[in-house]
């Protein structure tokens, strides 16, 4: 049964870290995690919340870095041998897995890889989480820069619904978020509930206690989650679209969301 936490409210840290991959980083960045685990900010649940995180990536490591700071406890891997991520496991705790063992048991699951290698993955591998958890993807289709063109995308379906389909019998757990947002900003400017300018972030998936959780969660990392449908209606956040790559409040999403165009423009197109 998928556990649901409930968050204590809790303040972060005002100044943010200039850049956690650079030299001299990393002490700036084991106190920041300190003081993180030295909140009141933990999670409260009738059991044991546990994250698997495929794709170790800026999204992906910086996830790494905030929810295990947050408290939860979080598999994360890559395309590689576990051994790759050995300084990051020791930095923030997590455990370095095998991308096909990091959904075991999770209640929460997070794919966030380029999207061209997106059909690598294995079929079943988030098949192992629990009955029911989310399935977080935070991929983008970049045709000119990086992935090539992916037919299906440029005929019309979402992004987000053509990462589902390469993920078996769990396609109605994905939902869309963490798409948009700047890795550094995801990292640094997370602010408490009801702070002016808060920044929001669209989520898009199949209403239910999934889309709940993923609520709680981007609410836990500082930001206002803003209900942007389905995934079928996820290409209101795509890359192109108003709302991506902007740190709007929740107002400022809500209108975006409402004035994007289902055609892609001519940057976004292979």
């Amino acid at each position: 049964m998928l556990i649901e936490p409930s968050w204590s409210s809790c303040a972060p840290k005002t100044s943010g870290i200039a850049l956690i991959f650079g030299v001299g980083a990393r002490n700036e960045l084991a106190a920041e995690v300190a003081w993180v685990r030295g909140r009141s900010c933990r999670i409260h649940t009738g059991g044991e919340v546990k994250i698997g995180i495929i794709g170790a990536g800026f999204i992906g490591g910086t996830l790494t870095r905030k929810l295990t700071a947050l408290g939860h406890e979080v598999r994360v891997s890559n395309s590689r041998a576990p051994e790759t991520l050995a300084e990051l496991a020791a930095e923030t705790g997590a455990h370095a897995v095998l991308n096909t063992e990091a959904a075991e048991d999770a209640d929460l699951v997070i794919v966030s890889i380029p999207q061209k290698n997106t059909p690598d993955l294995p079929s079943t591998i988030v098949e192992s989480a629990k009955p029911g958890a989310p399935i977080i993807e935070t991929n983008n289709y970049y045709p000119q820069q990086r992935d090539g063109l992916i037919a299906e995308i440029e005929n019309g379906k979402t992004e987000t619904a053509w990462v589902a389909e390469h993920l078996g019998s769990r396609a109605g757990d994905v939902v869309k978020v963490f798409n948009g947002i700047f890795w550094k900003h995801l990292l640094e400017k997370g602010a408490p509930a009801g702070s002016a300018g808060r920044i929001a972030l669209p989520v898009a998936g199949a209403d239910g206690a999934g889309k709940k959780l993923v609520f709680d969660v981007v609410d836990a990392l500082g930001f206002d989650p803003v209900d942007a449908g389905t995934v079928e209606q996820s290409w209101r956040q795509q890359p192109g679209t108003p709302v991506y790559g902007k740190d709007y409040d929740a107002d400022g999403v809500k209108k975006a969301l409402a004035e994007a165009s289902e055609v892609r423009t001519a940057e976004w197109r292979a």
